[in-house]
């Protein structure tokens, strides 16, 4: 985050003319950006689950965004933040900088990048999801229907 800063603060300088007084465009860019990162580091701090997807879950738009709403319903993940990137493509490569992963879907944990949906699909089959959604408090229901099971 403070290369990011340091970045924008020489880029600053470098565009902006004090004898007029005036921002060039890349200078708006450039804060509007940083912004965004701010921005996008209190999204996924905000929720214990969240993910930027392709759509919605109730319509994901690609089908590596509609593998992880699947694998987060089968453990009986509702209630997390989602965030549909084709909205807008400046917002869709924030989020690629931001976590510095090229591809969508992104699903983070209490503010920690997990991965994508070939992450949170091994993940699911070696058992670590269950674990991880432990750790945030959430029981997985894939956990439960096996103790019902029994």
């Amino acid at each position: 985050m403070n290369s990011l800063i340091r970045t924008t603060a020489r880029c600053l300088r470098s565009v902006y003319m004090p004898r007029q007084a005036v921002w060039s465009t890349s200078a708006r860019f450039l804060c509007a950006a940083a912004d965004l990162q701010k921005d996008l580091g209190e999204m996924v701090k905000k929720d214990k689950v969240v993910v930027f997807m392709k759509g919605t879950p109730a319509q994901p738009m690609c089908g590596f965004s509609n593998a992880v709403v699947q694998i987060l319903r089968m453990h009986g993940v509702d209630d997390y933040a989602s965030y549909n990137v084709l909205e807008d493509s400046e917002f869709r490569e924030g989020v690629k900088v931001f976590s510095n992963w090229p591809t969508i879907p992104q699903v983070y944990f209490s503010g920690e990048f997990v991965g994508g949906c070939d992450i949170l699909l091994q993940m699911h089959q070696n058992g670590d999801l269950v674990e991880e959604l432990k750790k945030l408090g959430i029981s997985s229901a894939l956990l439960e229907a096996g103790k019902e099971s029994k």
